[in-house]
């Protein structure tokens, strides 16, 4: 046997299926096959299927294209400017007012209220909500101002101005501030019974939907009248508009707070996030040094006598002589500020602190003071006054013709003889000029040509010339109070520095104020200053006695049974505001009681009396008197019980 192995098999595969004639060649005589060519004419032609994936390419880059967009889109929305839409959709969604603070009080030195605030509304909407779009009607601010005028008392045209604004995205406007409880109420109401009316009827529309309220304060002066030239008034804004309300507005009006909150279809969504609050703070209440009943008793006063009188205006200031605060401050004709529709423009204000005039003899005191100071001259001093006196340019003369006066120095203050006080007033100086110095010196101590300090809006520090500008008749008027001016305030300071024993203590309206924490702070202390010595004081007022308690003085008019009094009257020529020149004349009359212990001063000035007699001592006396008695008795001030100094008023030459 051979080793070798046989040959291996070739074992065939499962047979292939043969394409149709391949591996086949033609057999004899067969025809070769056809290879396709162009159509023949008129065969019916093939409809063969293209290639989708061009299509489905296209397709795609399209809708990629569509999702880049959006992706950009939604990236610059939610990353780049997020803040600017959510602050939009905010806008939106989230309304803000402002709270406004409760103003404060405004009382008398006793706690008596004189301004308030009463609770009130400002009523305002959203013009968003009066547009078509949200009303589905075209006149929806007409229909709505129609409605709202006459409760708001406000011009219809004006309204509808205000709810369709040139600022479409306007969303908060005031219509009307400061109304009464009662007339949101009404409004309320009505707004009610649209939208209950728009609930059954689809095409009525609730043209008050967008109107709402914001709960604030109304000012009230529960006195009308009364004190108004001190008070002033409140703005239509809420703000001072003269008087303490102006002076002290920082401290009344407070801080205002605010509030934001959800809102949908102009209706507060509470349970929404978002919402916050900032509570508003009070502002402080004022306590005033006036009394009421002594500020009622001078403001009735001089209010009846200005209209007996015809006159174009009075005053009258009540002051404490010893702390300088201010008892009463009454002007006539005043205004109510709780409506200054009707008030006359000349009446606003405080005439009293506001008015510049020249005061006539009731100046006399400060040259009296001069002299006495200087030792120039003494009470007793003789004093011989003719009835014509010769200076520079001029012939001056007393109120009425006399023959030749013999008077002492206190006859001279007590009979108000002008003559009298230009020839002791020469004797400040060993020539005029000099004398015209000292005199100054003393007016700018008494608090002539310069504010008061009460610090009141529009007060005038009066004019007071320097001395080497005097002319040659201000050099002899000014020593009995013509050709220098003053406010009434100056003029009542004056006395009380002398009822104070020469001490001038700064006049005060404000004894202090209470905060939101319930902490009374008192007012500054007034600053004090000596003017003239005790002993001047005392003698001015023995010498203010005999103006009033001798039968030859001019103030008898202003004597109160069972006290002393001092004072003195002022008649002066006065200067017509509208023309600039002399026209009528200022009647005074300023005094202090006791006058042995001193505790009021009463000052009174009516300007321009018209109607009876114009002389200090017969219209103003009487109102000092009237006041004076008032005030004694309401702050149980007792008489002294001692007699009247009775210093001579004449000698025998």
């Amino acid at each position: 046997m051979s080793d070798r192995q046989p040959p291996r098999r070739r074992v065939p595969g499962p047979a292939r299926p043969a394409r149709p004639g391949a591996g086949q060649r033609p057999g004899p005589g067969a025809r070769p096959a056809r290879r396709p060519g162009p159509p023949r004419p008129g065969a019916p032609k093939t409809i063969r299927l293209g290639s989708p994936r061009p299509r489905l390419r296209l397709i795609g880059v399209a809708l990629t294209l569509v999702l880049l967009a959006f992706v950009v889109r939604l990236f610059q929305v939610q990353a780049v400017n997020a803040g600017t839409y959510a602050a939009k959709a905010e806008q939106n969604r989230y309304v803000g007012q402002v709270l406004a603070a409760e103003r404060g009080e405004i009382t008398d030195r006793n706690g008596v209220a004189l301004a308030t605030s009463e609770d009130a509304y400002d009523i305002t909407a959203d013009p968003t909500m009066f547009t078509r779009d949200e009303l589905k009607i075209a006149d929806g601010p007409e229909q709505a101002a129609a409605l709202l005028a006459p409760i708001l008392g406000r011009d219809q045209d004006e309204l509808v101005g205000k709810l369709r604004p040139e600022n479409e995205a306007l969303r908060y406007v005031k219509l009307a501030g400061r109304q009464t409880p009662q007339v949101w109420k009404q409004i309320k109401d009505l707004k009610s019974a649209l939208a209950k009316k728009a609930e059954g009827d689809e095409s009525a529309a609730n043209v008050l939907a967008g109107v709402f309220s914001v709960p604030t304060s109304k000012r009230v002066y529960p006195n009308n009248e009364l004190a108004a030239g001190i008070l002033g008034w409140v703005n239509a804004e809420g703000r001072g508009g003269g008087g303490i309300e102006l002076q002290l507005d920082k401290r009344l009006t407070g801080k205002d707070g605010k509030i934001r909150y959800a809102q949908s279809g102009g209706r507060l969504v509470p349970t929404a996030g978002g919402s916050t609050e900032t509570p508003a703070v009070p502002g402080s209440d004022i306590e005033l040094t006036i009394d009421r009943d002594i500020q009622w008793a001078a403001q009735n006063a001089i209010s009846r006598q200005v209209e007996e009188s015809a006159a174009d205006r009075g005053y009258v200031i009540v002051q404490d002589t010893r702390t300088g605060e201010v008892l009463a401050m009454a002007n006539a004709p005043g205004f109510d500020p709780n409506d200054l529709s009707g008030a006359e423009p000349e009446a606003l204000g405080n005439a009293a602190v506001q008015d510049a005039f020249e005061p006539g003899s009731t100046a006399k005191v400060l040259s009296m003071a001069a002299v006495l100071e200087e030792n120039a001259a003494t009470p007793g001093t003789h004093v011989v006054v003719p009835n014509r006196l010769h200076r520079g340019d001029r012939l001056f003369k007393d109120d009425i013709d006399h023959p030749t006066w013999y008077l002492t120095l206190n006859g001279v203050l007590a009979k108000s003889s002008n003559i009298g006080t230009i020839l002791a007033t020469g004797q400040l100086g060993r020539t005029q000029a000099q004398a015209n110095r000292v005199l100054y010196d003393y007016l700018r101590k008494f608090g002539l040509g310069s504010h008061t300090g009460l610090g009141f809006p529009g007060e005038t520090k009066g004019i007071l010339a320097p001395p080497d500008t005097w002319s040659t008749s201000q050099q002899y008027t000014i020593p009995f109070g013509q050709g220098v001016s003053v406010n009434a305030m100056q003029a009542a300071s004056v006395y009380s520095t002398i009822a104070n024993g020469g001490v001038r203590v700064e006049p005060t309206l404000v004894r202090g104020s209470k905060g939101p924490d319930g902490r009374f702070t008192p007012a500054p202390e007034p600053e004090r200053t000596r003017v003239v010595s005790e002993k001047t004081a005392k003698t001015l007022a023995r010498m203010l006695e005999s103006v009033v308690d001798d039968e030859e003085g001019t103030g008898t008019k202003a004597r109160i049974p069972g006290y002393r009094v001092a004072g003195k009257t002022g008649t002066a020529n006065r200067v017509d505001p509208a023309t600039g020149k002399y026209r009528g004349y200022t009647s005074s009359f300023a005094g202090f009681a006791p006058a042995d212990k001193p505790r009021i001063t009463v000052y009174c000035v009516i300007q321009n009396a018209t109607e009876g007699s114009y002389f200090g001592g017969q219209i103003c006396g009487p109102v000092y008197k009237q006041v004076m008695e008032f005030a004694l008795k309401t702050l149980q001030v007792p008489p002294t019980g001692a007699e009247p100094a009775a210093l001579p008023v004449t000698f025998k030459p």
